[in-house]
């Protein structure tokens, strides 16, 4: 029987293959100052899975020397001058991502098949994440595609009482090691239990001077058909007040109260929330709704054709810094007693 509250047409307009198809993909480079971001972004643009990228550098300095490095890489490099993406700039890539995209269409500059933003190292990438879904116009043109977060495995222990180096690790949906060549193997260890403890959903990869496998920085967040490191290894891990937990649901549910209960927790956990993606089995369509909210901005969802590793079940990771993960399983669970 179809719920009451349902409409017979689901708000997710044609369904794609992959999230995103048909928009730009935007990747987002994070990582504390001096981890090594501009290397990898300049030894990323060497490699033909890179080509036709345009580049979004925002530094925080009076000079722009990472972007004056990088405009050898790639023709379509564009500096967010003297601040940071997550302070006033943040209007600023608006406005950018919009002109690059008419200039674009307009030929005025080379065509590019995605874009690529490096945050200053002191940025907060919330804002960033949030970008693409406040500005409507900007949605239906470019997408998400992740959020990679570059760490030092020299300094990162060092760095992570820093809550600008928590926050970009906590966030991330890839995390790349770099300078793991002049680090011991005691200090990758602990280097690795670290981000285990902050970051357990994100895959890892190392970089060797600056090199990494284009696709594993390029790969889209469903790429993996959610099946991260905390649903495959650990579930749940709280450290310094940031927790991560993975919460599935193998009866489907129906789009009306999946919303709601993602608005509802939304408006309670508030700030608490930093985080929230997965997949959503939704009654009556073949294949998952990809769902993905930045604190309380929600992205457009996006109906896919099949599930990506063949098995119909709600998957859904939440990242937070002091979130009660009992409260939030039982606020979701009384919401979706309702479709039972």
């Amino acid at each position: 029987m179809l719920h009451p509250f349902a409409p017979r047409e689901m708000p997710f307009g044609r369904p794609v293959a992959r999230a995103g198809l048909g928009r730009i993909p935007v990747t987002v480079v994070t990582g504390f100052l001096g981890a090594g971001k501009t290397t990898l972004i300049r030894e990323l643009l060497k490699t033909p899975e890179a080509a036709n990228s345009a580049l979004i550098v925002n530094e925080f300095g009076e000079i722009g020397i990472d972007d004056a490095l990088l405009r050898t890489s790639t023709e379509n490099t564009v500096l967010l001058g003297n601040g940071c993406v997550c302070c006033a700039a943040s209007s600023d890539l608006h406005r950018t991502l919009r002109q690059l995209f008419a200039d674009r269409e307009r030929g005025r500059v080379p065509d590019f098949e995605r874009v690529i933003i490096e945050t200053s190292g002191l940025a907060d990438p919330t804002p960033v994440l949030q970008a693409l879904a406040t500005d409507r116009a900007l949605g239906t043109r470019f997408a998400l595609e992740g959020l990679v977060t570059v760490v030092d495995a020299v300094h990162a222990l060092s760095n992570s009482d820093l809550p600008e180096w928590s926050k970009q690790v906590a966030l991330a949906d890839r995390i790349v090691i770099s300078k793991a060549d002049a680090a011991s193997a005691d200090v990758l260890a602990r280097v690795a239990r670290a981000l285990d403890a902050i970051a357990p959903q994100a895959a890892r990869a190392m970089a060797t001077a600056g090199r990494v496998d284009p696709a594993f920085i390029l790969a889209g967040t469903t790429d993996a058909a959610f099946k991260p490191r905390s649903m495959q290894e650990h579930d749940h891990h709280h450290t310094d007040g940031y927790v991560t937990f993975s919460i599935r649901r193998e009866k489907p549910i129906h789009w009306p109260v999946m919303q709601q209960s993602l608005d509802v927790l939304a408006a309670l956990c508030g700030a608490e929330l930093l985080r929230l993606k997965g997949l959503v089995s939704v009654r009556g369509r073949p294949g998952p709704v990809v769902v993905h909210r930045v604190q309380h901005i929600a992205h457009a969802p996006e109906e896919l054709t099949a599930w990506p590793d063949g098995v119909p079940e709600t998957r859904l990771v939440l990242i937070g810094r002091g979130l009660d993960e009992l409260r939030v399983r039982a606020l979701l669970e009384a919401i979706w007693a309702f479709d039972e």
